[in-house]
């Protein structure tokens, strides 16, 4: 089944999608547009993805690498040429034109999140360190589960895990 992390996946948790504007656009990391992808997405994910515009969801270069990835490693099946499918099929409709790159805003970004975070102690990833960047420099909230991650990187979190309850 082909998946656009649209709302009707979304609607199957029995959710509807209220006519709300936010004003904030959001960059979505890699664990909640895989949560997405799933059969059978979190009930709150879904729900939360409900609520705001497509307009103002974003995706990032780093995540759809991290996806690929993901997909690469699983052993060759049906689940991985799902997973594969489910990336060139649908990544390109869902995020046209709001994939962002990380570019040289986004690296001068990289060079303060990443030595603030060093500095204070709590050092982040090469890859969390790239989508936080990539969420500052433009000015985004970013969407993800692993808040702890991004703690202290200057950039508004939101878990949509816990958003809807």
């Amino acid at each position: 089944m082909e998946w656009t992390l649209n709302y009707r996946r979304a609607n199957r948790c029995g959710t509807r999608r209220p006519s709300i504007d936010f004003e904030a656009s959001i960059l979505l990391d890699t664990n909640v547009v895989s949560e997405l992808m799933r059969e059978e997405p979190n009930k709150s994910v879904a729900n939360w993805f409900l609520t705001h515009p497509k307009r103002n969801l974003y995706f990032s270069a780093i995540g759809e690498a991290e996806l690929r990835l993901g997909a690469a490693i699983i052993p060759p099946g049906r689940r991985r040429s799902r997973l594969f499918a489910d990336i060139e099929n649908t990544l390109p409709i869902t995020f046209k034109r709001r994939i962002l790159p990380f570019d040289s805003k986004a690296a001068q970004a990289f060079a303060d999140i990443g030595s603030l975070c060093r500095n204070a102690g709590r050092p982040i990833s090469t890859s969390d360190c790239q989508i936080a960047a990539i969420a500052k420099s433009r000015g985004l909230r970013l969407a993800t589960r692993n808040v702890r991650d991004f703690e202290g990187t200057g950039i508004t979190l939101v878990d949509p895990w816990l958003e809807s309850r």
